[in-house]
């Protein structure tokens, strides 16, 4: 994962400024430490954004975290990884729609940071490059390694019917 150091400041009004180390374009603010999260993330898809833009090479974040640090999205990160496998292959955006037989707007729409795409596009893309993707689930990030585990939830709006419900249902289809 790819998790960018930050600075944060008290400004004079009560905000917080937050600023990025490796990302010297990316500042942004917020008003309490539940929002720097949010807009930390925010400021920084946006200012990567640009560099792919400006066909720049994406600055790595540090590797001693020694504060805070925002975490970019697994899909985002993945969005990065074929930038730039696309910039050392020398491979731009027309090139690369022209090897997977796609129109340019599904190349756009797949280097979009924010767009949530498919990851069997990002694995035909980055399979043209001679790459491929890997995931990896990891239990306990964030808590002990003993920690038990939050139960389960169902999710909403599904409720188990009652026998007596799903009986009437079930005779009144048969008459």
């Amino acid at each position: 994962m790819w998790a960018y150091p930050v600075t944060i400041e008290p400004d004079d009004n009560g905000a917080l400024l937050v600023s990025f180390v490796d990302i010297p374009e990316a500042h942004t603010f917020a008003d309490d430490e539940d929002e720097i999260a949010t807009r930390a993330t925010d400021c920084a898809l946006t200012a990567l954004e640009g560099y792919m833009k400006d066909r720049r090479p994406i600055p790595t974040p540090s590797r001693e975290l020694t504060g805070r640090a925002v975490e970019l999205p697994p899909l985002a990160v993945a969005k990065l990884e074929l930038y730039e496998a696309m910039r050392n292959a020398g491979v731009r955006k027309a090139e690369l729609a022209r090897r997977l037989r796609w129109h340019m707007p599904q190349v756009d729409r797949l280097l979009s940071l924010r767009h949530g795409s498919r990851l069997e596009r990002l694995e035909a893309a980055l399979a043209v490059l001679g790459h491929h993707l890997e995931m990896r689930v990891v239990r306990g990030v964030g808590r002990g390694a003993n920690a038990p585990m939050p139960k389960p939830r169902r999710p909403a709006g599904r409720h188990r019917r009652s026998a007596s419900k799903a009986s009437t249902r079930k005779s009144a289809g048969t008459r």
